[in-house]
């Protein structure tokens, strides 16, 4: 394969994926080979579908499956989905099914699917591209409602904001450092929603409704899956993180409720305030996040887990601890990503620091002009400006929307100029556009996007 046309400067083994499956498929074709079809169900009967061209069988199977096997993967923490079914090819099919079960290589992605969705998790096989799952979807309008006295409340790992909005408004709003990550007592979490949004009633004259932005997967307002409760218990969680919301805005009154994943609500928040559709929100922090709005201004119920979609094809990549695997965004969109590069850049990190603490060190060096800190938040942005690329397949993209902590300050700006460099050279086709916001959106942008979406 030809090399890049921009390198990144403190990861010259880079291997895009998007690159690594469009010179597999040239391969295949050229070679006469088969295609395969990859359909990924979840609720209410849902369905992805993605076709591929495969090598033929015999010449390279482990290659096939690899190939393969990255595809079902990405849909999986993009749409999200409890059924994966490989028609038209056996071998495949077996691959997929060996690595996607208890004791596979991808054991962790299997459990994780299958306890967000209730379901067990399984892959079945089927002959032919005919007899696989149609493609099935669904979108709903969301949020921009800003009639009437609103709560918006935005749960991050690092502190709470909330905001008091009155017709549009925000009529108040703060910010409070809390530690929900490292908590084991559930009381703790919950005492701190209630704190904040009987802070943001006191505001107003009554309160007609309460939206939240929090980190996680929720299904009809329930916390399915959410970093933020990482210490409390399995029993605890089922009994009092789960209804956790529900439980807090009862406190305010019997008014709408609705919460969204924070990253669906980064997206919202930009396209309210650049008056577009078509947004990929990414929030570079503690993990990666996104987020979408659609062209058409819905949100598409998928899941948008983009720490876990694989952006590196090389074999030598970075293990992300929780799920096992390697090359995955986490480890390249977030303060992860800019610990791992330190060492090339010449920066030595305390091993007792927390990551947060990390970042701040490189940050301090970028803003005294350390050229191994700058490496560091270009070889970003040439992760990023070929991940977008990738990210395009699945996604209808106008605007990307970048948020978080490692894009504030000048290296959020090298980020953007790098990946807009990459897009340049390699896709000028794709004619997204790549932004950060604006100081204030940054702030408070997120829990008054987030009172918007209840409708009364």
């Amino acid at each position: 394969m030809e090399q890049l046309k921009v390198l990144a400067p403190l990861d010259p083994a880079f291997d895009p994926i998007y690159r690594g499956l469009q010179a597999f498929t040239q391969e295949a074709k050229a070679a006469g080979g088969n295609e395969i079809r990859i359909t990924l169900e979840r609720n209410d009967g849902l369905t992805a579908v993605h076709d591929m061209t495969m090598l033929p069988e015999g010449t390279d199977d482990a290659r096939n499956i690899h190939m393969a096997e990255r595809m079902v993967k990405s849909m999986l923490w993009v749409y999200g989905g409890f059924r994966v079914t490989i028609a038209g090819s056996q071998v495949i099919y077996e691959g997929i099914k060996a690595q996607y079960q208890k004791g596979g290589a991808r054991e962790f992605d299997a459990l994780f699917m299958a306890d967000v969705y209730e379901m067990p998790f399984e892959v079945l096989c089927a002959a032919a591209k005919e007899d696989a799952p149609e493609h099935k979807d669904s979108s709903a309008p969301i949020g921009r409602h800003l009639d009437g006295c609103r709560i918006g409340f935005d749960a991050g790992g690092s502190d709470r904001k909330v905001s008091a909005v009155i017709d549009g408004e925000s009529v108040y709003s703060e910010e409070v450092v809390w530690f929900p990550k490292t908590t084991e007592d559930p009381a703790y979490h919950y005492e701190g929603i209630v704190s904040a949004m009987k802070t943001a009633a006191s505001h107003m004259p009554r309160v007609d409704a309460i939206g939240v932005s929090s980190a996680g997967i929720y299904i009809n307002n329930h916390t399915m899956k959410a970093s933020l409760f990482l210490k409390v218990g399995e029993d605890d969680f089922k009994k009092y993180v789960n209804d956790i919301y529900i439980r807090a805005a009862k406190e305010i009154g019997d008014v709408p409720l609705v919460v969204s994943n924070d990253g669906d609500i980064t997206a919202l928040a930009g396209a309210m305030s650049l008056n577009e559709d078509g947004i990929l929100g990414i929030a570079m922090g503690t993990s990666e996040a996104g987020g979408y709005v659609d062209i058409h201004g819905n949100i598409t119920g998928w899941l948008n887990e983009l720490a876990f979609v694989p952006c590196d094809l090389n074999e030598g990549a970075m293990v992300d601890e929780w799920s096992g695997d390697i090359g995955c965004g986490v480890k390249y969109f977030s303060q992860d990503g800019v610990i791992k590069l330190a060492p090339a850049a010449g920066i030595e990190l305390d091993e007792g620091l927390s990551p947060a603490e990390k970042l701040k060190i490189v940050q301090t060096a970028m803003m005294d002009g350390h050229e191994g800190a700058r490496q560091i938040y270009e070889t970003i942005g040439v992760y990023l400006g070929y991940t977008l690329a990738f990210y395009q397949m699945f996604y209808d993209i106008n605007h990307v929307l970048l948020m978080g902590r490692v894009t504030s300050g000048e290296g959020g700006d090298l980020v953007i100029a790098k990946a807009k460099e990459v897009l340049a050279a390699e896709y000028p086709e794709l004619k997204m556009q790549v932004n950060l916001p604006d100081e204030k959106s940054r702030r408070v942008g997120q829990s008054v996007a987030a009172a918007s979406l209840p409708k009364l």
